[in-house]
């Protein structure tokens, strides 16, 4: 995206010019979520990966987002975001 900006050939007393502008790539996943089972009590990870590493995350359950707490635990690594629900319930369905 840096390399946006304008141009120029000369030739003498001949000049062009152009524009150049970068859009940027969208984000996109590279491995997404997999339903998963777990026995109860257990803790239990959820991961995916997206093309880019900077790209902000967020988890939501229920259409509600979701926090670091006792009970979730939210991180991001490189291209991997990953949630871990401690102590799993069947209201964590």
């Amino acid at each position: 995206k840096s390399d946006g900006d304008t141009y120029t050939c000369d030739i003498g007393d001949a000049q062009s010019r152009a524009k150049l502008v970068v859009q940027e790539k969208p984000c996109i996943f590279t491995k997404e979520l997999v339903d998963t089972e777990v026995t109860e009590g257990e803790d239990v990870i959820l991961h995916c990966e997206t093309s880019k590493s900077d790209s902000p995350v967020k988890w939501c359950k229920d259409g509600k987002n979701l926090r670091n707490s006792s009970k979730y635990n939210i991180s991001r690594s490189g291209f991997e975001a990953k949630l871990v629900i401690h102590r799993a319930e069947e209201r964590d369905s």
